[in-house]
């Protein structure tokens, strides 16, 4: 057995909360610190449908990016799906830590993971703290230089989803070196460009900025904020190197990905999600 402060304290090691951007709620979301735990679940996202896998899975610590708690409950009515979600995690005493902007600064972390799963080597922070090591997002070169378009499907099968957001004039632009920002970081285009990127991998690119961005003649393609999933089997095999034998882990086996998309000229609906 293990007592959840002893992961708690783990985590923050790889990910010290002095990393999380200045009003991230990052941190102890639910629980006991002080319980013993023996079955670890890691997820991008705490929802309804994680949380009775966990309870079905007899879970006792989940630990998240994205916090259960990002916007404050201004009631506890059961009506609502995700105050019951909050009452499920404590009445089977499921302990939920989540980091996220504090996992995408640290080194190793999110934006680590993106830039190996993407194939770009020799990466720095594309917006360093002071060392120099950690920092948000990644800049590097890819391992062979790639049109927009191919790099686009590469990144749309890594992924696996059906379609990505491409916002560049020219398809066949030759692209070598690249930045990357896990999650929403469309504000971050400029410091991207300015920084020597031919291009700029992150989600949630608003309309009005992508038009900011092909006046400016560069390239950002958004492979959706779910691009961050990616960290349910890494943050698994992180806690595995830490505790050896002593936690039963594993990753969810469910797609939180909130997008449906219809493509194709017929019209028919076909999901991006795959399970």
């Amino acid at each position: 057995m293990v007592i959840a402060q002893e992961l708690i304290d783990q985590i923050e090691q790889f990910a010290p909360l002095s990393l999380a951007e200045a009003g991230d709620p990052t941190g102890l979301q639910i629980g006991n610190p002080n319980q013993q735990i023996s079955r670890v679940m890691t997820t991008l996202d705490v929802r309804p449908e994680v949380v009775k896998e966990a309870i079905a899975a007899k879970v006792d610590f989940i630990w998240a990016h994205h916090e259960a708690m990002f916007f404050p409950a201004k009631n506890l009515d059961l009506s609502v799906p995700q105050n019951q979600m909050y009452a499920d995690l404590i009445t089977h005493q499921i302990v939920v830590y989540a980091s996220h902007t504090n996992l995408d600064n640290a080194f190793g972390g999110m934006n680590d993971w993106l830039s190996a799963a993407l194939n770009i080597e020799h990466t720095v922070p594309l917006i360093p703290n002071a060392d120099g090591k950690t920092g948000l997002g990644r800049i590097g070169k890819l391992k062979k230089p790639l049109t927009v378009a191919n790099f686009a499907k590469q990144m749309r099968d890594i992924f696996h989803v059906e379609a990505v957001r491409v916002i560049a004039n020219d398809l066949n632009r030759v692209i070598s070196t690249v930045a990357v920002l896990g999650g929403d970081g469309g504000k971050f285009w400029q410091t991207a460009k300015q920084s020597g990127a031919d291009a700029f991998v992150t989600a949630d690119v608003y309309y009005h900025v992508g038009h900011d961005i092909l006046a400016d003649d560069f390239v950002v393609i958004d492979p959706d904020h779910h691009m961050e999933a990616i960290a349910n089997q890494k943050m698994a095999e992180q806690i595995k190197a830490w505790c050896d034998d002593q936690l039963d882990v594993f990753a969810t086996k469910l797609n939180t990905d909130p997008y449906t998309y219809i493509l194709g000229p017929s019209g028919q609906q076909q999901s991006t999600k795959k399970e």
